[in-house]
Order: structure tokens, then C-alpha cells, then sequence
């Protein structure tokens, strides 16, 4: 099995009050999350929370499939690294991330199988 390392997608801008998926798994080829890193890009320096889901194809995002809820304060960086690694592992399966109030913006990273 080959995998490919480092970032998973390009940053992500992910506006107030909006979800985005971040990643989403093609051809059966598994993802593997290792770190989230998350950015409060609000303009006007308003703190705002951001949500990580981890959804499995045709699932929604909602709280059976929310992993992490994170509040930021104002122009702050979170970064998020789980013990495991996040798998997603069918066609379909999706890393999503929503924002209340401001706007984030996420960047992905991992290893993918090629």
C-alpha cells in the first residue's frame, strides 16, 4: 500500500454559519487525518467556534457525527491532533468542518493511499 503524506487539501476558507467538506474519500483509497490545524479569520476580530465531523457516505453532519467542537477567541490558531489518526475509508466518507459567527480557515493533514 503507497501513500502520499503531508497536506491533504489546500486551505479551506469556511464562511460563518456554513459547513464544508474538507475531504472526501474517492475509490475506496483510505485517508488518514493526522492534524487539523484551524484559523478564526474573522475579520472584525470576533471569536467564533469551529466544528470538526466526520461523516460516513450519506450520512449529515449533526451531532452523531461530531468529533470535535472547538471555540476560538479572536485572530487564534487551534491545532488539532488526535491520538489515532482519523480513517475514512469508503467512497463517500467525508471530514467536514462548520463555522458559527466568523469565518475559519482549515488546513488537512495526513496520508492518503495512491
Amino acid at each position: 500500500m503507497a501513500l502520499t503524506r503531508g497536506r491533504l487539501a489546500n486551505v479551506t476558507q469556511v464562511s460563518a454559519g456554513s459547513t464544508s467538506a474538507i475531504i472526501t474519500v474517492a475509490d475506496n483509497k483510505k485517508v488518514y487525518v493526522k492534524s487539523i490545524v484551524i484559523h478564526d479569520a474573522a475579520l472584525a476580530g470576533v471569536a467564533c467556534t469551529a466544528h470538526v465531523y466526520v461523516v460516513p457516505n450519506g450520512g449529515s453532519v449533526g451531532d452523531a457525527t461530531r468529533m470535535f467542537n472547538v471555540a476560538l477567541t479572536a485572530k487564534e490558531t487551534v491545532l488539532i491532533e488526535p491520538a489515532y489518526p482519523i480513517v475514512l475509508q469508503d467512497t463517500g466518507d467525508t471530514l467536514q468542518v462548520g463555522a458559527e459567527i466568523g469565518s475559519i480557515n482549515v488546513l488537512v493533514n495526513g496520508d492518503k493511499e495512491v
